[in-house]
């Protein structure tokens, strides 16, 4: 005879994110903000690209900075991880489309693919995407969420678009493939004909083009003056008995 008794079950862990997709926590934007004028300030170059947005994401949300080989998850939260891209715009909050460059694909390393050029595409497209897919998939055993930040950032930095998206894997049955006239691998979606991956053969450049969501992250910041370099030296307490100078064969 069956017990009338409900079974006594472990709890499963349920997963809750740092915050939800795109919906940033509501200091981030002020902490943005505030990064980038500083490094306006010290720099006195707009330069803003890799590594170093990857670390200020991080800052901004009180987060791990860890740079990957694989580039897809170089910030990490508890159980979320973050790849950081930039993309430059001359007008960021007009812009709808942005690329992606997403890592190197080589089907002649990772298959043994010898001819490229001028061999099928929907077989080298598919090889394509499959070394993105395993990349993701392989991230994504250590991790509940992957996602993709983005900085639209415009020349001078006093204005970017910023926004979350989820690193995903592709079904390679919903696109098509085809060579165009600069022998670049263009992938497309069957169902309205997007173009929505691009592989360059020379250097294995592999491209993803993304909607920005309607609905993002939008900063302004006034230029600063360049801080002064003597100034800053004299702050810290720097003076000549802080350099040595010898020379090698010595």
């Amino acid at each position: 005879m069956a017990s009338s008794k409900r079974p006594k079950l472990r709890r499963i862990q349920k997963y809750n994110p740092p915050y939800l997709l795109n919906r940033f926590p509501p200091a981030f934007a002020l902490s943005l903000g505030k990064e980038i004028v500083y490094l306006l300030a010290s720099k006195g170059k707009p330069v803003l690209e890799g590594s170093d947005w990857e670390e200020i994401f991080a800052n901004c949300i009180d987060a791990s900075w860890k740079p990957s080989n694989v580039g897809l998850d170089d910030v990490v939260k508890h159980q979320c991880a973050w790849g950081a891209k930039t993309v430059k715009s001359n007008n960021p909050k007009s812009q709808r489309f942005v690329r992606l460059i997403s890592g190197r694909n080589s089907p002649a390393y990772s298959f043994s693919q010898g001819k490229i050029l001028g061999a099928d595409p929907n077989k080298i497209g598919s090889m394509v995407l499959d070394i993105w897919n395993d990349r993701v998939n392989e991230v994504q055993k250590n991790f509940n969420e992957l996602r993709t930040i983005v900085l639209v950032k415009a020349n001078d930095l006093t204005n970017m678009v910023v926004f979350e998206i989820p690193t995903l894997a592709y079904d390679n049955s919903d696109l098509f493939w085809e060579w165009n006239d600069n022998n670049n691998l263009i992938g497309r979606e069957k169902k309205n004909k997007f173009h929505k991956f691009t592989w360059q053969p020379h250097g294995s450049q592999f491209t993803i083009i993304e909607e920005v969501p309607q609905k993002s992250l939008f900063i302004q910041v006034r230029k600063p003056n360049t801080l002064n370099k003597d100034l800053v030296l004299d702050t810290v307490g720097f003076d000549e008995s802080w350099i040595t100078v010898s020379y090698t064969d010595d």
